[in-house]
């Protein structure tokens, strides 16, 4: 089993910029993929980005690309997602996951953290 759990939302102003961490812990040697997805009310979860622990390459959606970035500290397990350019419409809950398999980066994922909500304020 592997446990996520993630950091860093909040309320920020449109333009601004925060970061979001989320910790594995447990048997966390054989995950291939880590991910972020989010969601807002409403509407259904929706991938943002996804990085193999192995080699680094990454994926992003397109609403995201050029102001998010998905990197990952193996050692420390944990994976971050740097948002950069916030909008209004980036508000949401936004959800870690983790793949033990190799699938495509929108998933599906095995494991997924509570969440932490981002607002973005206009």
């Amino acid at each position: 089993q592997v446990q996520l759990v993630e950091s860093g939302g909040g309320l920020v102003q449109h333009g601004n910029s925060l970061r979001l961490s989320c910790a594995a812990s447990g048997r966390t040697f054989n995950i291939y993929t880590m991910a972020w997805f989010r969601q807002a009310p409403g509407t259904e979860r929706e991938f943002v980005a996804a990085i193999r622990r192995s080699g680094g390459s990454t994926a992003y959606a397109d609403s995201v690309k050029g102001r998010f970035t998905i990197s990952t500290d193996n050692a420390k397990n944990t994976v971050y997602l740097q948002m950069n350019s916030l909008k209004p419409e980036d508000t949401a809950a936004y959800y870690c996951a983790a793949s033990q398999f190799f699938r495509p980066y929108a998933g599906p994922y095995d494991y997924w953290g509570p969440g932490t909500q981002v607002t973005v304020s206009s």
